[in-house]
């Protein structure tokens, strides 16, 4: 007889390695995909793209260049991100260059 703990140790583990073994395959394939990303690349070159489309969601993450710190509250100030790829892609570092110091500068009013 198997405690519980054991089998949940063993699914842990199955899982570990299956995760570890997508990056395996990631980097098998890669090579194969490699002359579809440049052809990407050139394309969104030859038609004078800002980048190429990553998302097909929220204009903020189809975009990257294009957003700005605060399309992602536009619905809230505090509302919550609703589109997964949202926590999937960062601001751009332009953006953070800009603005992310502020709150370091700002005196406070008298």
């Amino acid at each position: 007889m198997s405690r519980p703990s054991d089998r949940v140790l063993g699914f842990t583990l199955l899982a570990a390695a299956l995760f570890a073994a997508t990056f395996v395959d990631a980097a098998l394939r890669r090579g194969t995909h490699e002359a579809a990303l440049q052809r990407t690349a050139r394309l969104a070159e030859d038609l004078r793209l800002s980048d190429p489309v990553l998302f097909t969601e929220a204009r903020y993450t189809r975009h990257p260049t294009q957003a700005d710190l605060h399309s992602a509250f536009q619905d809230h100030p505090v509302a919550f991100e609703h589109f997964p790829s949202g926590s999937l892609l960062p601001p751009p570092a332009l953006l953070l260059d800009r603005h992310e110091p502020l709150d370091r500068e700002a005196a406070p009013s008298d």
